[in-house]
């Protein structure tokens, strides 16, 4: 197996007998207020990522569990729309303002107007039970270069309390440092464990 497919096995192999564990947030997380990790997979492995997160899905439903997808490419396009910010807006702002300028528009209105985490938040199932439910945050490569996802994670804590993965695009600099997209510099401030 190359170094480009190891994604798979740390999914298949150390990931998945652990969210099949009754309860998983202990072996996923140092902290009990942030019971989620982070699977870190190349960009270009997007495609095949996705395949891999329905199959691991449909395994840990027939194990008993429930999973719920939320898509952050889903939750920014619900907090543009709801700011009147479609497709065209975007593109004409561009056009007038340039690209760093609407690129903060955007991060503004993630962190601000319509916030990503209590967008993610709200798509939690209303009754989620730590030793039943499992959440897959997945299309994190839809928020670059608007949105780093180690404050998404951060402002979950407290408010996410059922194990959760975060299927990261990037790659790792040292033992925590992850580069999103494999570009941006690298983040050190992740505290979920990494896989």
């Amino acid at each position: 197996m190359t170094s480009a497919d190891d994604w798979k096995e740390r999914l298949t192999g150390k990931l998945e007998p652990i969210l099949r564990q009754r309860d998983p947030r202990p072996a996923i997380s140092s902290y009990h207020d942030m019971p989620y990790a982070i699977l870190r997979y190349p960009p270009d492995a997007e495609f095949a990522v996705r395949q891999e997160v329905a199959l691991l899905r449909t395994r840990l439903e027939a194990a008993g569990k429930r999973v719920t997808t939320i898509s952050l490419a889903q939750c920014m396009q619900e907090a543009l729309e709801a700011e009147g910010l479609d497709t065209k807006t975007l593109a004409d702002a561009e056009r007038q303002v340039g690209l760093p300028e609407t690129i903060e528009t955007i991060h503004q209105v993630l962190s601000e107007y319509q916030p990503l985490d209590g967008l993610v938040a709200a798509k939690l199932p209303a009754d989620a039970d730590p030793l039943r439910d499992v959440v897959f945050i997945v299309r994190a490569g839809a928020l670059f270069p608007l949105y780093r996802t180690h404050a998404l994670l951060e402002q979950l804590k407290g408010k996410l309390k059922v194990p959760a993965v975060l299927f990261y695009p990037g790659t790792i600099e040292g033992p925590t440092g992850l580069r999103f997209m494999g570009v941006l510099d690298a983040e050190h401030n992740y505290r979920p464990k990494i896989f």
